[in-house]
């Protein structure tokens, strides 16, 4: 399990959702209910979801994150997490984030869905958000078939994340019986 920083507490979460999904999908709303209400949790609805743009989407989540701190955390599924990557590259100045936690993330075009290579095309730097960033993870499923796990495991290589792998969670779907992932909860230092 990942080992938390001393002395670091979380104020604020930022979730990011991914393809096809909205703020109410998949354990979103369980997390956002675990976490409160000592830590302020927003789940930032992108729009359009069935037809995700990359620059509508990286705008939206840009604004979201405004100026991180070390009390922000940063949880993003699947699509979600290459948004936010590429909305952290576009930050200016000196900042740091307490935490950037993927879900079956990546940062490399997907073979089976070429309708999100926009988001890819271009590759955010991952290495730029762990230099900033003091809590890395990156959680993955050995029998995910929407993003190959060695996409997720390349994407916490990149991050010098820690990796934690939640065995037969598929791509972390409702449909798939996630609704919740107790995991996450202790990865997040909020007390």
């Amino acid at each position: 399990m990942a080992l938390v920083p001393p002395n670091m507490t979380l104020r604020r979460v930022l979730v990011f959702h991914g393809y096809l999904a909205s703020p109410s999908d998949h354990w979103f709303p369980w997390l956002r209910d675990e976490l409160s209400p000592e830590v302020e949790v927003e789940i930032v609805e992108l729009p359009d979801s069935s037809e995700p743009d990359a620059e509508r989407w990286i705008s939206t989540a840009t604004e979201a994150i405004g100026t991180p701190t070390s009390e922000l955390a940063i949880v993003a599924h699947s699509l979600g997490a290459v948004t936010a990557l590429h909305a952290l590259d576009r930050l200016a100045g000196d900042w740091s984030l307490g935490a950037f936690v993927a879900v079956a993330g990546f940062v490399d075009p997907l073979p089976a869905l070429p309708q999100l290579d926009g988001f890819t095309a271009e590759a955010p730097d991952p290495t730029r958000t762990a230099a900033r960033t003091l809590h890395r993870v990156v959680v993955v499923s050995d029998d995910d078939s929407i993003v190959p796990p060695a996409l997720t495991h390349r994407l916490a290589a990149r991050l010098e994340a820690e990796e934690v792998t939640v065995s037969g969670g598929g791509h972390f779907l409702a449909d798939e019986g996630v609704t919740t992932l107790p995991a996450l909860l202790r990865l997040l230092p909020t007390h």
